[in-house]
């Protein structure tokens, strides 16, 4: 029997009148309405009105029907569980019932609120919503089956997984074959909302969609010239998720497809074109891209060179014809979130120059103002990943083009060829050396241009070529680029300002020591930038500052530079208030620079320690007011604990409505626990009074067992850092943070499982035999780790020092797993460069050796190769390598012994014989 209900007619006046309030544009009429909002929601009716106005009110305006309808689905989402029964049945009812209704804002809105109710798990309990809207489909009514059709793309959206499952008995079966009818409906709508529904199911390669999947692709490509652009669209998404998951049927027709895509790729519609050029994204990560698109090269790279130009809608909102801007202060949405990356420790390698990086500074986001996804930036992409794929054999397309774009008169041209310049530096560089000495200088003088665009695209290109830059004569490119680039720190726009500011991060991390003759110049520059910046480029000026600070290390530690460079930083420091996001990229950027002045960091360490000790006690505190409140929630009334004074108001606010307040921020911990290590790490010896002076040690303590691994992970670094600097203070906690480092030994959560590896490293050198009760708590883990198929290579090597450290301490605990460990250490330190790490690592492995030879023998190979790897080790580590290796040939006699070296490379033979005389 169907709920019968009517409103009382004050009531729904009362609504009404509530609705044309809340769409005024006053504040505080918006928040009094919500008020009021809240207090409905206390009577169980007060749905019905909703959902009355929006289906049955029809005199009333169309906008505050809907306005109705989508507080309704607020209602929905947040109290839904407690409606009574009566009120939902009305509310599913009526919602069916006008699911055609002739409005298409009613229809929309009744859509979402249906998908609404099925996301809250009513698909279950609404067992004929599914069939009563593919029932609907077939209605002669247009405006029925469009609004069926609205309701069940949006349910496909949200609830895609639920409907591939057992839990409703399979529905796709008879739901896909039915959209795929409609590929062929009259109606552009109709057709658009059937592809859309299939889309949804590609991705998870839906058994329901993989039985049809031919035909599928047969009606995509009958829909291919569609009209409407929202089909050509639908079908340019189909045809990039059906690359990744059934590439196999696609494979025929590629030679179409391709041709196709490239003319979608220029459509009118540019939603439509945005799609298709997803495309060459996703094909260039496909194994047979080059197969594929070689034959095509000459027409797809015309086409995004052309995509590549700025439109005029962009240069508007982009305010490219603003050129000095330096005065107005940035807004708050202007600045994007910045998120701290927590210390790792590593060691040097032999060919350090090119880490291998895994944040890459350089994408390609030259504009980020602009809706962040565009044609330019998706064309960039794809040119950036089709070099990478294609490499030199791009250059014949690319070459052409380029000459006539970079020296083009208008500037949109000449900004979008620089932009192409950049975008295939990484995947082309064999290629583009030769014409790089005429090219780089020709950018060194469009850093002038006075285009404020130019300028800050040309930034960009120029810190893609920084590697080359650097490998030449410093006086040819490096000089003029830096001074240059140094001008443009100072331009008088924002844009430019920024593009530069990154620009010269990523030179000064490739430059390093050959930046040192400049360095007075250089912050001159930095420091006059403080004085001139907004908000927004002050935050990437920090990090510019700590990259240098990396990058020429002690360098920097002159009186004449400290004086420079401390006053500005320290003035900021004193301004900021400890809630202040900003604190961040400063901590960080105090943190390098602490390391590089080290002794020329005295005079400004202790308020700076003081305050990185006062933010973690502060969030460590407010984290426990988290807590206690949150176990306040669930504590059962039996227990009778004391209970905490009440917490204040946001607090209480954050667990009512966890959504909508922000935990305690524990990125402020994690930087001040970073900012602690630099200053361990550039201080030593000198920072022994400020520990003696402070809880830090409680502090860590507490650090070092938080729920976040991020804290972990920083709080095991300085516990290295600090055990390094003055052990006297840690060594009475050692028995307390020792099995916390042991449980912390797990390589899944691999920065935290590394710094506690090194740490324990660090804490054996200083303990020496006193480790011996600790070595059960972390040797099976390290030697676990060790032999562990793709474990990083970071974690690698300092497990090898750890393991090493501890055998040099504790050589009897040590030596009897020789033989579990012994192939994987030597292979893990043959490519470190000689430091003290690796140096007390092979003290041990030589102690361990003449405890447990046995345990070397069957690897003997690796252990000769790990030693050649030693370019100057100290005498007496000499003196050991010797021995053992006198001692194994002596024990094997003359004829084993060459037979044995017989099988050794050429290069590890001759320095075994030079160095060590075997």
């Amino acid at each position: 029997m169907e709920y019968e209900w009517k409103p009382d007619e004050q009531g729904l006046q009362q609504i009404l009148q509530l609705l044309k309030e809340s769409q005024s544009p006053d504040n505080n009429t918006q928040r009094a309405v919500q008020q009021k909002l809240e207090q409905l929601n206390q009577f169980p009716d007060f749905n019905n009105y909703l959902i009355f106005v929006l289906t049955k009110l029809k005199s009333e305006d169309e906008p505050t029907r809907s306005l109705s309808g989508l507080i309704l689905k607020n209602n929905v989402k947040a109290h839904f569980q407690n409606f009574p029964n009566g009120v939902t049945d009305f509310i599913k009812s009526e919602c069916l019932n006008n699911i055609g209704d002739a409005s298409p804002l009613i229809r929309a809105t009744v859509g979402i609120l249906i998908t609404t109710i099925a996301s809250k798990g009513e698909l279950q309990n609404w067992p004929e919503l599914l069939p009563k809207l593919c029932g609907l489909l077939d209605s002669e009514d247009y405006n029925t089956c469009e609004g069926a059709f609205g309701a069940l793309q949006k349910i496909c959206e949200d609830s895609a997984e639920i409907l591939d499952s057992d839990i409703l008995e399979r529905p796709l079966n008879v739901m896909i074959p039915k959209f795929l009818q409609f590929f062929k409906h009259s109606s552009p709508k109709i057709r658009s909302h059937a592809v859309a529904c299939v889309n949804q199911f590609i991705i998870g390669r839906t058994q329901a969609l993989m039985l049809h999947i031919d035909s599928f692709i047969e009606n995509l490509f009958a829909l291919a010239t569609d009209e409407e652009p929202e089909v050509r669209k639908n079908v340019c998404r189909a045809l990039v998720m059906l690359l990744e998951v059934r590439m196999d049927r696609l494979l025929p027709h590629m030679h179409n497809i391709v041709e196709y895509m490239l003319l979608r790729t220029q459509d009118q519609d540019e939603n439509v074109a945005l799609e298709a050029c997803e495309f060459w994204l996703t094909l260039a990560e496909q194994p047979i891209c080059k197969d594929v698109l070689c034959r095509h090269l000459a027409k797809l790279i015309p086409v995004l060179v052309n995509g590549m130009k700025y439109s005029e809608i962009d240069i508007i909102l982009l305010k490219g014809d603003v050129e000095e801007d330096e005065a107005i202060p940035d807004s708050e949405q202007d600045i994007r979130p910045r998120f701290h990356r927590s210390r790792t420790v590593a060691q040097p390698h032999e060919e350090d120059g090119i880490e291998e990086d895994d944040d890459d500074d350089d994408e390609l986001d030259d504009d980020e103002n602009i809706s962040d996804w565009n044609i330019r930036k998706c064309s960039a992409a794809a040119l950036d990943v089709l070099a990478n794929v294609f490499r030199e054999e791009l250059l014949p397309h690319i070459l052409p083009l380029l000459k006539e774009l970079l020296f083009h008169p208008e500037w949109v041209v000449k900004e979008s060829g620089i932009l192409v310049l950049g975008a295939i530096a990484e995947g082309c560089m064999q290629g583009m050396i030769p014409y790089l000495p005429e090219l780089i200088p020709h950018l060194i003088q469009c850093l002038s241009d006075k285009k404020a665009l130019v300028r800050s695209i040309t930034c960009w290109t120029l810190s893609r070529y920084a590697h080359w830059v650097v490998s030449q004569p410093p006086d040819m490119y490096l000089k003029p680029l830096m001074t240059e680039l140094l001008k443009r720190i100072l331009d008088s726009n924002k844009r430019v300002q920024e593009a530069a500011c990154s620009a010269f991060a990523t030179l000064e991390e490739e430059a390093c020591t050959e930046l040192v003759p400049y360095l007075a110049y250089i912050l001159d520059t930095l420091v006059f930038a403080f004085s001139k910046y907004q908000h927004k480029n002050l935050l990437i000026l920090y990090d510019a500052i700590g990259t240098l600070a990396d990058s020429v290390g002690h360098h920097l530690n002159k009186p004449e530079y400290i004086q420079m460079l401390m006053p500005p930083l320290i003035q900021k420091w004193n301004v900021l208030k400890d809630e202040d996001k900003d604190l961040f990229p400063l901590l960080e950027c105090l943190s390098s620079v602490a390391t590089a002045l080290q002794s020329g960091f005295l005079p400004y360490c202790e308020p700076v320690y003081q305050r990185c000790v006062n933010l973690v006690q502060k969030t460590l505190q407010q984290s426990m007011t988290d807590q206690l409140q949150s176990d306040r929630c669930t504590v059962s009334p039996v227990e009778n604990n004391p209970r905490p004074d009440v917490c204040p108001d946001s607090q209480a606010l954050h667990n009512a409505q966890p959504d909508q307040y922000e935990s305690p921020d524990k990125d402020f911990m994690i930087v001040a626990l970073d900012l602690l290590s630099g200053l361990a790490e550039g201080l030593g010896g000198h920072i022994e009074q400020l520990v003696a002076r402070s809880n830090i040690l409680t502090l860590m303590y507490q650090c070092m067992q938080d729920k976040m691994p991020e804290v972990r992970q920083s709080s095991f670094a300085l516990l290295g850092d600090l055990t390094k600097a003055c052990f006297q203070h840690v060594k009475s906690c050692i028995a307390d943070f020792m099995p916390i480092l042991g449980t912390n030994l797990n390589p899944e959560l691999i920065s935290v499982c590394n710094n506690a590896t090194w740490a324990i490293g660090e804490i054996s050198i200083q303990m020496g035999i006193e480790m011996q009760p600790y070595i059960p708590m972390v040797l099976h883990q390290l030697v676990e780790i060790i032999n562990r198929p793709n474990t990083p290579k970071t974690l690698l090597e300092n497990t090898a020092i750890t393991i090493g450290r501890l055998g040099y301490v504790c050589p009897q605990e040590v030596a009897p797993m020789l033989q579990q460990f012994i192939r994987p250490w030597c292979t893990s330190l043959r490519n470190i460069r000689d430091n003290e790490e690796k140096d007390s690592a092979f003290r041990g492995i030589c102690t361990m050796i003449s405890v447990n030879p046995g345990g070397v023998v069957q690897d003997f190979i690796f252990f000769c190769d790990a030693v050649a790897s030693w370019i100057n080790p100290k005498e007496d580590l000499r003196d050991m390598f010797c021995k053992i290796l006198h001692g194994f040939k002596n024990q094997v006699g003359d004829e084993n012994w060459r037979r044995f070296s017989d099988q050794f490379p050429l290069p590890l033979k001759e320095r075994l014989a030079a160095y060590y005389g075997v």
